[in-house]
């Protein structure tokens, strides 16, 4: 009976936050087959296919938020240590500030892909997502993951 009433409160605090953020915003995409989500904290959501998508078109510029020693043992290929080049990341960066630019972390549950999302807006790119399946949901759909040598130094990725 607990895991009844559970799961009916859990539903109804699901659409009411569904239909609270509807009523407050203008730019949403429509419909329910929609392949962008809006995440907890605003930052557009992007599905796996759409980021493939767009990885195979050249149109993305990923940010692996997950720290380098764990960017140097699997990154989605392509994508950029956020911790080696935060420092320098305007450089990293397309010129076009409108260009897509998505920042991820570990999986759903993590939440430090927030870092690289928050740099790239304050640099003024305005089509920043977020993928939220992160590295796990990357792995556990098949996909190939690139890995990198780490500095023995400074653990960096190189």
């Amino acid at each position: 009976m607990k895991t009844i009433l559970f799961g009916v409160v859990a539903m109804a605090l699901t659409v009411s936050m569904g239909v609270s953020r509807a009523q407050g915003s203008d730019t949403k995409p429509e419909g329910l087959a929609s392949t962008v989500t809006e995440t907890k904290v605003g930052v557009p959501d992007i599905s796996i296919a759409v980021l493939k998508k767009a990885i195979a078109d050249k149109t993305v510029l990923l940010i692996d938020c997950n720290g380098s020693k764990r960017y140097a043992s699997g990154h989605i290929p392509g994508a950029i240590d956020f911790a080696t080049a935060s420092a320098d990341l305007a450089s990293k960066l397309p010129t076009d500030k409108a260009a897509l630019v998505v920042a991820y972390c570990g999986g759903p549950m993590c939440h430090a892909y927030k870092a690289g999302v928050e740099a790239a807006e304050t640099l003024g790119y305005t089509n920043v997502k977020h993928f939220s399946g992160g590295i796990s949901g990357w792995k556990k759909a098949g996909e190939k993951v690139e890995t990198a040598a780490q500095c023995s130094t400074c653990s960096c990725a190189k």
